[in-house]
């Protein structure tokens, strides 16, 4: 009867680590990588889009404070182009770029969702002649009034590394680059060389992801945090550096461990 016991008691202890392992890793950790003290307003906040069909798609992983036209005009000043609708004529015309290794620098992306809305704006900036590859951000607007009294917008950008099928769907489609915190990295870095930044801080997106999926089945791999860039009034260029907002002591450690890790296993 002893080792009735004895395996009772393992069983009892194989359970509680299980149960201590569930609360660490999907109540305490992921509570404590939260941080919204800059713009409280987007911690309720999903922080993944959606495809038409509602599956999961791109992370989010930048944000912008400011009008649709300082937007606008901020974005016109660090080199992104404005995104043509979809439409036939369209449609024919980034097929033709593609084949034809043409230029077509405000060529169409294919819609993404958030919270049920299509994305109010899109911009994106070629690398190479052709709409083959291309970095892109699609935007939403989510608050009307963020802390400093303007509407905040939260996007998702990527790069386009070529065409081709969709992993899920079999349909023609872009695939991305796994490392979408480059991509972040970039058009931050793009706003400020423009000058059109008044300051930079940080918020929590999906959090630390390796093996992320989106929508068309491609992987990405993120620290999970999202920039936010709060831009100048009117396209009135910023004359000082942008003050960066630094992240809580923790989230700046969570980085630190993240970047060592990616960076050990190659990525």
């Amino acid at each position: 009867m002893k080792w009735i016991a004895g395996r009772r008691r393992w069983w009892i202890v194989l359970v509680g680590v299980l149960i201590v392992y569930l609360i660490l890793a999907y109540v305490i950790l992921p509570a404590l990588w939260s941080h919204h003290e800059h713009e409280p307003g987007l911690a309720s906040l999903p922080m993944v889009t959606r495809t038409a069909d509602g599956i999961p798609g791109d992370a989010l992983n930048v944000g912008l404070v400011g009008s649709r036209d300082d937007v606008l005009r901020a974005m016109h000043a660090a080199g992104w182009y404005p995104a043509d609708p979809i439409t036939l004529r369209t449609s024919i015309e980034i097929i033709g770029s593609v084949v034809l290794d043409r230029p077509y620098h405000d060529a169409p992306v294919s819609p993404l969702y958030y919270e049920g809305k299509k994305e109010q704006l899109a911009f994106e900036k070629p690398e190479g002649k052709s709409a083959d590859r291309r970095h892109h951000v699609r935007l939403w607007q989510v608050l009307d009034k963020g802390t400093d009294g303007r509407p905040v917008w939260l996007g998702s950008v990527t790069f386009d590394r070529g065409v081709g099928l969709s992993h899920d769907t079999g349909q023609v489609t872009h695939h991305i680059a796994p490392d979408i915190d480059a991509e972040r990295d970039g058009l931050m870095r793009d706003l400020r060389e423009a000058d059109m930044v008044q300051n930079f801080f940080q918020i929590s997106g999906t959090g630390p992801t390796l093996l992320g999926r989106n929508g068309e089945g491609d992987p990405y791999y993120t620290d999970g945090e999202i920039d936010v860039a709060t831009l100048v009034v009117d396209g009135v260029r910023q004359i000082q550096p942008p003050v960066t907002l630094p992240p809580p002591p923790l989230i700046a450690l969570k980085d630190q461990i993240w970047h060592g890790v990616s960076n050990a296993i190659g990525r």
